[in-house]
């Protein structure tokens, strides 16, 4: 099993990169408008069970890699978290283009570009899943090398999904959103790195 024990902990690192991004939903600060902050409130409660869902999808992942499981394990336990992490993006770009644009400055072109970006990435987690359902568990070589090829992916994946929340938490968003006990709850979960 040592042929992927590496890449298996590669593929765990990239994944909790991308667990961070939902998690920089909670800026600091205080003081802020009402409708703000009901706005906040709005997208803090809908994030964060989809936080923990990724965290969930993050932990088994980082399991089933630890464990240096058979390539099959591995396949059905990344499949299963990767489709986890594309229903969570989906429903938090639901969220945040539900919730309307924030009471800010931009705020609708902020909102709108989080949402096009939060969907992007749901998309490229369900394609991820799609890949690792087609690696041959078979051949050892071919599935670490396969493995590989994912989590050079994810760590874009992680990358582009941070930019696109910090955009939209620049300023007084952010703010109203430290204050929401939710994202504060979904911020404290500690990170699966």
């Amino acid at each position: 099993m040592e042929g992927t024990d590496p890449v298996n902990k590669k593929l765990a690192a990239a994944l909790s990169g991308g667990a961070v991004l939902v998690l920089a939903l909670s800026g600091c600060g205080d003081d802020g408008n009402d409708k703000l902050d009901s706005w906040a409130k709005q997208v803090c409660d809908a994030v964060q069970p989809q936080a923990k869902k990724i965290e969930a999808a993050n932990a088994a992942i980082q399991k089933e890699t630890s464990d240096n499981s058979a390539p099959a394990d591995v396949q059905k336990t990344d499949s299963k978290a990767f489709q986890d992490m594309s229903d969570a993006y989906k429903a938090i770009g639901d969220a945040v283009d539900k919730a309307g644009a924030p009471n800010v400055d931009d705020g609708k072109t902020k909102q709108q570009n989080a949402v096009k970006e939060l969907d992007k990435i749901s998309t490229s987690y369900a394609d991820l899943k799609k890949q690792v359902d087609k690696l041959n568990t078979g051949d050892q070589a071919k599935f670490a090398e396969g493995l590989k090829d994912i989590a050079g992916e994810l760590d874009k994946l992680s990358q582009s999904g941070s930019d696109a929340l910090k955009n939209l938490e620049e300023g007084d968003v952010g703010k109203a959103m430290a204050k929401q006990e939710s994202c504060k709850s979904a911020s404290a979960t500690p990170s699966a790195s």
